[in-house]
């Protein structure tokens, strides 16, 4: 009867670490992606890919100067 304890103690404690270890995984596969491809690229092609990227400024007519 011990043995078949230990056994289900293991088991438990190899599920549970499983289950903790996949909870603790949790970036999105596109960013990661993304941020392999611009870790890869020059600094001055990250940096035109980087300007894509960045959201451009909208020109307000109600903004004084514009």
């Amino acid at each position: 009867m011990t043995p078949i304890l230990v056994a289900a103690a293991i088991l438990f404690v190899i599920v549970i670490a499983v289950l903790i270890a996949r909870r603790n995984r949790h970036d999105e596969p596109g960013v990661v992606s993304f941020r392999k491809h611009i870790d890869a690229l020059s600094p001055e092609a990250r940096r035109e890919v980087m300007d894509r990227v960045r959201p451009q400024p909208r020109d307000d007519p109600d903004q004084p100067g514009s």
